[in-house]
Order: structure tokens, then sequence, then C-alpha cells
């Protein structure tokens, strides 16, 4: 399975909520990702550009949108972003093909 990196941001609402009410947001988001067939890794919360980061495994491209998606449809996230991440094996058979490919740059 593929693993992504999921990075949102609540609105400020969802962080009203979330001061009179703390709860653990990531059993939520476990449970949606394993009903589609995913793997739940975990769930950070951070500072910076988004407030959390979540890392899931999904069977396909299809499936990791499908869990972003019913995530967002509550209102709650401002601004979200999935990065689909490699392995390191397949980085590097990614770079190693790349480089016996020739491609012709713009000229100008």
């Amino acid at each position: 399975m593929t693993v992504y990196m999921t990075q949102f941001s609540y609105t400020a609402e969802a962080f009203a909520a979330l001061a009179k009410n703390p709860e653990d947001r990531s059993a939520p988001v476990k449970a949606l990702v394993e009903s589609l067939g995913g793997r739940f890794i975990g769930m950070w919360y951070s500072f910076g550009d988004y407030d959390g980061v979540i890392l899931t495994e999904a069977p396909d491209n299809g499936t990791a949108a499908t869990a972003v998606i019913a995530a967002t449809l509550g209102g709650h996230i401002k601004d979200i972003k999935t990065t689909v991440l490699l392995t390191i094996d397949e980085a590097m058979s990614a770079t190693g093909r790349a480089g016996n490919i020739v491609y012709r740059a713009p000229e100008g």
C-alpha cells in the first residue's frame, strides 16, 4: 500500500469547539481510514502552516482521496493537502530510471 501524508488546518469554529470539549480526533480519522481498507499510521499536531499531520496507507489514490474528501465534509477543515510518499527503494528506482532518459529542455 502507498503511504500518504495529509496536512490540515482547522477553522476557527473547530478550534473553538475543541477548546470547549477537547477530544482525540485521531480516533474518528482511524475509523474512517480503516473502513476504506487503509491503515492509520498516526496523527500529530504541529506548528507552522498547518495545524496537524496524518500519516496513512491506502490501497490506491482513489481510496486516499475518498478519505480526505469525507473528512472535510463536516466543514471543520479550512485547508488540507495530501502528499504521496515514496519509499527509499521507490525513489532510488525513479531517480535511476530518470538518469537513463534523454529529455530535451526548452531552448531560448
